[in-house]
């Protein structure tokens, strides 16, 4: 009697967006990362440390720096990280603007 062998659908994880309170693959999104530093943006997705998620798009980041980003993360966002991540928000724009 010859077994079939069925593929087992991969495992894909899937985080929140803080923006928008919708669910996406992990890769898809950008992590944040509370540090002893402040805020920092972890591309890599391997920094230790509280972590939230957004999109790539404008609407989520705006929606994230307005509060709920610094709720996710149960800190406050200095006026250095607001600036830093508003910098990375503009860079997320232009690639997209690009690859359109």
């Amino acid at each position: 009697m010859a077994q079939k062998t069925q593929k087992r659908k991969k495992h894909i994880p899937q985080r929140t967006c803080v923006g928008c309170r919708t669910v996406q693959p992990k890769r898809s999104m950008t992590r944040l990362v509370r540090t002893p530093e402040g805020v920092q943006i972890d591309l890599t997705g391997k920094l230790p440390g509280r972590g939230a998620y957004l999109h790539n798009l404008r609407s989520c980041w705006e929606a994230g720096l307005k509060g709920s980003l610094a709720r996710a993360l149960k800190t406050e966002l200095t006026a250095k990280d607001n600036k830093r991540l508003l910098a990375f928000m503009e860079t997320l724009d232009n690639h997209a603007e690009t690859e359109a």
